[in-house]
């Protein structure tokens, strides 16, 4: 390069604020000065300079020793790692249309970069013969294990396959990239496109929360003074709840299940052929007779054949629930004199009068008591209890949008520990559902790396002032992420690789699923389930109604799922030829288990992005149930030593499931854990499904 063009290119790196030093507290991105023009910039020079790096270690003279090519992997490409996790926060949680057409540019060029890198032939070749020699290295467990999933990586992406088919997977992966954002943006745009306008006789049923929330969301589509409903999770699952207008539940129910099934240009159901198509090549190219079979040789099932034994132990119980459960919500009709049959958007009006009948509860009445900021404090208070971290809210931090919180985690001795993010709220920029993520991951390779933890949620925010009111659900979703926050933020590993919760699919959900029995605890409800105007704690009558109504219409929800799982396990095990009708094989699909006719899927196939807009849960659904296997397992272990903040039991946990990543096989980790292997009827037994008849 001449001296002028590196001139040059200093300035261009010194005017973008992705590629400078961030002179920011604890050097987190300065989010107010990147802009969307930034990014590909950024891409195009971290993208060269992880090539660089690689090509470096391929070409080292020295014979492959676990320093010269392991340890210099886990080095590389820390400039695309710090790019890439700014960029997908904002895609993710922030976007705007310039960011979505970035997004479908990045995505191609990813997969370009990532592939020859995977299939590299002599890079394979330095792993594969340290693998075979790993006895006589001298390694650590944690090398050992590092070398172990490196090699696997490799050898799963296809570096052992012959030229031809690796140009073939690089163009499967190429375009598997692409359908995958387009997946996603589709989605995103049906729900942005829709909402219903709630007028003054459209409210009966509602609750004044649930109008400010509309309200809220009416403001942030420029819509002042007016209240809607849109297609978050959020709004409709509340709003089919209470609302006592039978034709507008339809309307917003219909609408719910056809997000990327309308037909127009956000349809997604030609994808999902063409990803299926492609997925079912590659497993085939590796040698896989499905890609089900592929996915899960890598996690703790194994085989598709547990997964469905799994999913078929649950199902028959919480299907015959579901329809006692059915057959009592159409008494209710009939007592109440309605002359119609059930329909998928009656059930949760209707479980709703039934759950305030049986259990004298419903979720109007706990609402209040659930403020948002209520309930963060219960989470990192039980943080505190069971692993000594203190939290401290950060004002100085840059933020990606106004509502984004950010507090300083501090271990037991005081010292920093980690930064976490929390952005709480639904607005139009941002996907729906609820996530983790980080902007940067633990490590202790180049010095003691703090990890930058995100949570996101779309709760729907208080109008006027007033205080976000969460739903039992929603307060259960914000424990369910800060345990995720907790598996990135109490990592304590060595190797970037290996970090927080780079662990197996169905293992991930563990810490996540475990951290929400605290939420439900009574001790913590008493604590910090407050009235929001008067300060009240949550009274006593109203907390026993709520734990006696936790096991209320959980074969609805149980099946709901669990249809959800068996359709993703069946799309990746059945030939792809045989779904080319999506819409057809779901039906068929939905028959052949018995779906109930007044349920629908959690998540209908074209809306199915946990499988379909990337490959992170493809074939891996699942993964909730399996890792609730042993989190109601595990909890177990607390209520055993007679308290749910027992020190050892929670050193235990800390040292063996929150703080060792991907550090250790995930079955040895939980046996360390709990002493023994999980019991699998304990799930069956957290949702009340084990004295159901077909539960015997």
């Amino acid at each position: 390069m001449s001296e002028t063009h590196e001139i040059t290119a200093t300035a261009q790196a010194q005017a973008n604020p992705l590629l400078r030093p961030w002179q920011t507290p604890f050097e987190t991105p300065p989010f107010a000065d990147i802009a969307p023009e930034h990014f590909l910039p950024a891409f195009e020079q971290a993208f060269a300079d992880h090539a660089a790096e690689i090509a470096a270690i391929e070409h080292d003279p020295s014979a492959p020793d676990f320093a010269n090519t392991i340890t210099a992997l886990e080095r590389s490409g820390k400039l695309l790692s710090r790019v890439s996790a700014v960029f997908y926060d904002l895609v993710s949680a922030h976007s705007n249309p310039a960011l979505l057409e970035i997004d479908k540019e990045v995505s191609l060029r990813m997969a370009r970069h990532r592939n020859p890198i995977m299939m590299n032939a002599v890079l394979f070749g330095r792993i594969a013969l340290l693998r075979d020699n790993r006895a006589s290295l001298g390694l650590t467990g944690e090398q050992m294990r590092l070398l172990e999933r490196t090699y696997t990586r490799f050898h799963r992406a296809g570096a052992g396959l012959d030229e031809a088919a690796k140009t073939r997977m690089a163009e499967i992966n190429e375009r598997l990239a692409r359908l995958g954002t387009t997946f996603s943006h589709h989605l995103l745009g049906d729900e942005q496109d829709w909402f219903m306008e709630l007028g003054e006789a459209d409210r009966d049923g509602l609750s004044d929360s649930f109008v400010a929330a509309a309200k809220s969301a009416a403001d942030e589509r420029g819509m002042t003074g007016k209240a809607i409903v849109t297609l978050s999770r959020s709004s409709v699952e509340p709003f089919l709840k209470t609302s006592g207008r039978r034709e507008l539940r339809e309307k917003v129910y219909k609408a719910f299940i056809a997000r990327g099934d309308n037909g127009n240009a956000n349809d997604n159901t030609e994808s999902i052929v063409e990803i299926l198509e492609l997925r079912e090549e590659s497993a085939r190219l590796l040698g896989y007779p499905t890609f089900a079979a592929y996915r899960l040789e890598d996690s703790m099932a194994k085989t598709p054949q547990a997964v469905r034994s799994l999913l078929e132990r649950v199902w028959k119980p919480a299907r015959a629930r579901a329809l006692a459960d059915r057959d009592a919500l159409q008494a209710l009709v009939a007592e109440e004199g309605g002359n119609f049959a059930l329909a998928p958007w009656d059930w949760r009006y209707y479980a709703e009068k039934l759950r305030q009948r049986r259990a004298n509860f419903d979720d109007a009445a706990i609402k209040p008591y659930l403020a948002l900021d209520h309930m963060i404090e219960a989470a990192f208070d039980c943080a505190s209890r069971l692993f000594g971290l203190s939290f401290s809210e950060r004002k100085d931090v840059p933020v990606w949008h106004p509502d984004v919180r950010v507090w300083e985690v501090k271990d037991s001795a005081g010292r920093h520990k980690a930064l976490f993010y929390g952005d709480y709220f639904a607005r139009p920029s941002k996907r729906s559902g609820a996530w983790m993520t980080s902007l940067r991951d633990q490590q202790k390779l180049d010095g003691d790396i703090a990890p930058q933890i995100i949570n996101v949620c779309n709760f729907s925010k208080g109008a006027d002032g007033e205080p976000s009111l969460l739903s039992p659900d929603d307060a259960r979703t914000l424990f369910h992420e800060f345990g995720h926050g907790l598996h990135g933020m109490l990592s304590d590993v060595t190797y970037p690789s290996l970090s927080g919760t780079s662990v197996f699919t169905d293992f991930v959900e563990l810490p996540s699923q475990l951290y929400e029995h605290w939420q439900e605890q009574p001790q913590v409800l008493r604590q910090f389930a407050r009235h929001y105007q008067t300060g009240e704690p949550l009274p006593d009558d109203l907390l026993k109604r709520f734990l006696a109504a936790r096991k209320f219409n959980q074969g609805f929800a149980t099946v709901e799922f669990v249809a959800s799982a068996l359709i993703d396990l069946e799309f990746h095990t059945q030939p792809a030829s045989a779904t080319r009708d999506v819409r057809a094989f779901e039906r068929s699909e939905l028959e052949k288990i018995g779906m109930p006719a007044e349920i629908s899927l959690r998540h209908r196939p074209q809306q199915f992005g946990h499988i379909f807009a990337g490959d992170h849960y493809a074939s891996g659904y699942y993964s909730y149930m399996w890792s609730e296997v042993m989190d109601a397992d595990a909890f177990g272990a607390f209520e055993e030593a007679g308290d749910i903040f027992d020190p050892a039991t929670a050193k235990r946990l800390h040292d063996d499931i929150y703080a060792s990543g991907g550090s250790r096989d995930p079955e040895n980790a939980y046996v360390a854990f709990r002493g023994r292997e999980p019991e699998p009827d304990a799930l069956l037994r957290r949702r009340g499904l084990l004295d159901t008849p077909e539960a015997a």
